[in-house]
């Protein structure tokens, strides 16, 4: 039996859409890295019961990072993207946390970077803060291990290939080095990122969606946790594509889920398509209710998924709306998303998160 909400909360289900195309569902999948990075601060002594923890987030790391104080008894706060919605606002508060919203912004990219600007205020006021650094320290690669094991036992990994956004890189980067390092040796395991256009994580930044960016899969600073060396393949996904990617898995499999998700739907389903004889397994890192008004409203406007298909480039000068599709090969980050003494930390050439001190 679970001690607390947030263990049920984080354990994901595995559905299998169609013979090699299975969905691992999250109820909201950050909770899984919170819970598991917190218990390892608290045994390691970084931080004490009581203690404050501190981070910025544009959505599910808040309600993640919330969860997981209230479990171990610390307090929270968390400086949020203007894309935070009420729903989430409201659980935040009666769970304890204090939360800073970002004042209304047209320019995601502009509110990511107040929120790194508000943080460094608040760690000047507050030293005693502790920042969790969602996006740099590789202590939220850790609650994705048992994840792993699971898939493995599951499904299999030689001949997978597991498919998600990118986002901070802790969730695919962490199953696929755990999947690959398996305990009967190396396995064949293909891992594919997903994107939206505008995000500087793997050189997009030249292009911008007339929609919006998908939050939370991509980023306008680098990323330490972001672990290049992981990937084989991106796809980058504008918001309609998304869209119609989000409509059809609620049409089709009957799963609720968000945009991101809908991006990594079609990317596994073309993966599928293109490589029949592999499993391809997809995130759904949470549900769909904050999409519900956005997304799944608009369901009539979505465009019928067969009419879709990547733009095949070679090189990040051929991206293109409204999906492309390009190998990485295991390649290091672009030099646009490497540090260059500002501050950001960098993944190494060897695929290892360099964590930030503040």
């Amino acid at each position: 039996m679970d001690q607390h909400i947030a263990e049920a909360i984080g354990r994901p289900d595995l559905v299998r859409l169609d013979e090699r195309l299975v969905c691992l569902r999250f109820e909201t999948m950050k909770v899984v890295s919170a819970l598991a990075a917190v218990r390892h601060l608290l045994d390691t002594g970084a931080v004490r019961r009581g203690d404050t923890l501190l981070d910025s987030s544009s959505g599910i790391y808040a309600y993640a990072l919330a969860l997981a104080c209230h479990r171990h008894g610390m307090r929270c706060h968390v400086v949020g993207s203007t894309t935070v919605d009420r729903t989430l606002r409201v659980q935040l508060a009666v769970l304890g946390a204090t939360f800073e919203q970002m004042e209304p912004c047209s320019d995601l990219k502009l509110d990511q970077k107040r929120r790194v600007e508000r943080i460094q205020e608040i760690l000047a006021e507050h030293p005693e803060y502790h920042w969790m650094r969602q996006y740099h320290d590789d202590i939220h690669y850790l609650g994705y291990r048992p994840i792993a094991d699971r898939i493995r036992e599951a499904v299999g990994a030689d001949g997978l290939t597991v498919v998600g956004g990118v986002g901070s890189g802790a969730s695919t980067g962490a199953l696929a080095r755990h999947l690959r390092a398996g305990p009967d040796g190396p396995a064949d395991v293909e891992l594919v990122g997903v994107q939206p256009y505008g995000s500087v994580t793997f050189g997009a930044e030249h292009i911008a969606d007339p929609e919006i960016i998908i939050a939370g899969i991509g980023s306008s600073i680098p990323f330490g946790n972001v672990s290049h060396e992981l990937y084989d393949i991106l796809h980058w996904v504008s918001f309609d594509a998304a869209l119609a990617g989000s409509v059809d898995l609620l049409r089709r499999h009957a799963v609720f889920a968000g945009l991101s998700t809908g991006a990594g739907y079609l990317a596994a389903r073309h993966e599928h398509e293109r490589s029949p004889g592999r499993t391809v397994l997809f995130i759904a890192a949470d549900t769909g209710h904050r999409y519900t008004d956005t997304v799944h409203a608009r369901h009539r406007e979505a465009v019928p998924i067969t009419d879709l298909a990547p733009r095949e480039v070679s090189d990040r000068s051929g991206l293109a709306l409204p999906w492309s599709r390009m190998r990485w090969n295991r390649a290091p980050a672009p030099a646009e998303a490497v540090a260059n003494g500002t501050g950001t930390p960098v993944a190494d050439r060897t695929g290892t998160p360099r964590p930030v001190t503040p």
